[in-house]
């Protein structure tokens, strides 16, 4: 598998590439002036070997100037990223992200499950990818859960806030895997670039924009809640009128 270029990576390479070809530009016109000047005037240069020496001259400045061109296209790529994630802040969004940050005593996750599960372990690991706590899922049923961890350990002892922590899923039906994956989800309150690639904030996670797999306009849900309710009360409206005694009497 190809990995990925970072922007920083490629613009990296560019440079090198152009400090390298201009090397072999200057060696290049120092070798053709003097071959010109210490040619013999009676065996002159072949003019057909002189136009290829030119010609290859030609290819050394256009391989230059692509590489100007392509700093100038990643740089502009670059700013583009970060400014067409700005359009994500404010939204709820969905990302297959395991690592969040312990905030006021707790860490807040999703899990999802492919199917339902006979078994299912829920393990946080630290940083430096020790188990820290274990213990059942609240939920084995299949699709998507939440799960508040309380930022104690196994043994009982509380962890500072402020520290790194990643979510696994082990889950089981019998003795087959059951597949599943960690969700991070929440309201998008910021956007930062590390290495050229754009973060989002979730909550108190960091999430690469790459790792996000849904998002939705905030207070969607609400303003659906809120329409439903209406047409409720509309329709009792609408039947209680009906049944108004008076009329009836009319």
């Amino acid at each position: 598998m190809v990995d990925a270029i970072t922007t920083t990576e490629a613009t990296t390479r560019a440079n090198t590439s152009r400090t390298s070809l201009v090397s072999n530009f200057e060696t290049f016109l120092s070798l053709l002036t003097a071959q010109l000047k210490n040619q013999d005037p009676l065996s002159p240069l072949d003019s057909n070997e002189f136009t290829a020496q030119l010609t290859q001259m030609t290819g050394v400045e256009q391989q230059l100037l692509t590489n100007d061109l392509l700093t100038s296209l990643l740089a502009a790529q670059q700013g583009g990223g970060l400014s067409g994630a700005t359009s994500y802040i404010g939204k709820d969004a969905t990302a297959a992200w395991p690592a969040t940050r312990l905030e006021d005593g707790e860490a807040n996750w999703s899990y999802e499950l492919a199917a339902s599960a006979s078994s299912v372990e829920l393990q946080v690991l630290d940083s430096s990818g020790k188990v820290v706590w274990s213990g059942p899922a609240p939920d084995r049923a299949e699709g998507t859960h939440d799960f508040v961890w309380d930022g104690k350990t196994t043994a009982g002892g509380q962890l500072a806030d402020g520290g790194v922590y990643t979510l696994k899923v082990v889950a089981k039906n019998g003795t087959a895997d059951v597949d599943s994956q960690v969700l991070t989800r929440g309201r998008v309150t910021g956007v930062e670039l590390y290495d050229g690639q754009p973060y989002l904030t979730i909550g108190a996670s960091i999430v690469p924009l790459s790792a996000v797999i849904g998002v939705e306009e905030a207070n969607a849900a609400a303003a659906q809640t809120t329409t439903d309710t209406s047409e409720n009360e509309g329709l009792m409206a609408s039947i209680a009128s009906a049944l108004n005694p008076l009329k009836l009497l009319s």
